[in-house]
């Protein structure tokens, strides 16, 4: 048997190495976004179920207070969700022990006066975001918070009175410290502001992680309203965020306005995919358009920057999921279509049964598709359309789903459902 001795330097180098490569492990099992990583429903995990029904598989099942439909994130062992009680009033923030489903804690963390919305949306859809020190929240009339690891509030930032006739739909994202957050919403005193008529009132908000004081505000100039959670370059140095009628970039240090598309239509609501240096993004109603859009640009560079554009299949409610060369996009008519990510062409589609409302996750090699009614479809992704099980819980789910250390977390009407193969329990 051979030895070789390694120098100390080389020893050291190689212990780095195994530290760095054993935290991006940890780091995998954490879901701690909205859509986890950057927000692109893609997950590294591996041992996840394919079957399951609303009995079979069931880790655990645990039942919720109040309403909302923010998505579950989940963090070193711990879930996180929002949720309202007295009729939208009571601003709560959730802690559920993810391997066994108890409750750890129940606080209220603000309280609000509910303002318009769509019967879809609720008073706490934003989905939280933890940087594993505090979680952060954000409710109905703008309010962001944030919360200990033991339920304590730390800050309260209320500076933005937002309003909207569709209600809050966007989720915060952490970004170089500061919690970023978009406001997209329309006038309260005329109604058609900021809806169908553009105003230069919306804002990229980033509020200080540490203090609560707001760092900067980010302008949009003439947009409407929009839902849109934002994502980041490779890099982190540009947030671009996207709203009715504008897709945006933003030097997430200075909010800075980098450059800027005109992509008509309000109501956008799906995050939009990245990779390669391309973003796929769509427009909302009036010119619905899918556009794939080049990331390097300074300026308005609706003319320079735009790739490809196309009318079919594009994304409503639940966001595009990108998986190697094929864009994946559930349309307003609950059609599925796989299209060709490098020229914009459609590959196939397919009606689903059901209506859909919470975007795909990628993970484990297959794409889960969750319904309305609660059926989540597993698909192999590729050129040709592939069903591998069509999943039942039989309860009414508008959230995306969480992937964790071997498990499925999705947020029911009524529960928090935690799905794990036999071999994970």
């Amino acid at each position: 048997m051979r030895f070789t001795l390694l120098s100390q330097a080389t020893f050291l180098e190689t212990i780095f190495l195994s530290v760095i490569f054993a935290a991006s492990n940890a780091s995998a099992d954490n879901w701690s976004s909205f859509r986890g990583s950057n927000g692109q429903g893609v997950s590294e995990e591996q041992g996840l179920p394919l079957h399951w029904t609303d009995t079979d598989h069931i880790t655990w099942k645990t039942e919720l207070p109040g309403e909302g439909w923010s998505s579950p994130i989940v963090h070193e062992g711990v879930v996180y969700l929002t949720t309202t009680t007295e009729e939208g009033k009571s601003c709560r923030l959730l802690s559920v022990d993810a391997k066994t489903g108890k409750q750890k804690w129940n606080v209220e963390v603000h309280r609000q006066n509910p303002g318009a919305k769509r019967k879809q949306n609720s008073y706490a859809t934003p989905t939280p975001v933890t940087d594993g020190t505090r979680i952060y929240a954000t409710f109905a009339d703008g309010t962001v918070v944030a919360v200990d690891r033991d339920g304590k509030l730390a800050w309260k930032n209320s500076e933005v009175k937002f309003h909207s006739l569709h209600g809050l739909g966007a989720s915060p994202i952490l970004v170089n410290g500061n919690v970023i957050m978009p406001f997209d919403g329309s006038s309260p005193d005329q109604k058609e502001l900021g809806w169908k008529i553009p105003w230069d009132q919306a804002v990229l908000l980033a509020i200080d992680a540490t203090t609560g004081v707001t760092a900067w505000r980010g302008k949009r100039d003439a947009s409407r309203v929009g839902h849109v959670t934002p994502i980041t370059s490779n890099d982190g140095s540009t947030i671009i965020s996207a709203a009715g009628d504008r897709v945006q970039a933003f030097d997430s240090k200075t909010g800075k306005r980098i450059w800027s598309v005109y992509s008509q239509g309000e109501g956008v609501t799906p995050t939009p995919a990245i990779g390669e240096g391309i973003i796929y993004t769509s427009s909302g109603f009036e010119e619905p358009t899918i556009r794939a859009i080049r990331l390097n640009g300074t300026g308005d560079v609706t003319d320079s920057h735009i790739v490809w554009e196309q009318t079919k299949g594009v994304p409503a409610m639940p966001s595009p999921i990108l998986v190697g060369s094929f864009l994946y996009t559930i349309t307003r008519d609950n059609i599925l279509y796989c299209i060709d990510a490098n020229d914009g062409q459609p590959v196939w589609n397919k009606r689903l049964k059901g209506t859909h409302s919470a975007s795909p996750v990628h993970a484990d090699g297959r794409i889960y598709i969750l319904s309305e009614t609660g059926t989540t479809l597993v698909l192999e992704p590729g050129a040709e359309y592939k069903e591998l099980a069509s999943n039942p819980l039989n309860e009414k789910c508008l959230a995306s789903m969480a992937v964790s250390n071997g498990h499925f977390y999705i947020r029911g009407i009524n529960h928090l459902f935690c799905i794990g193969s036999p071999e994970t329990e």
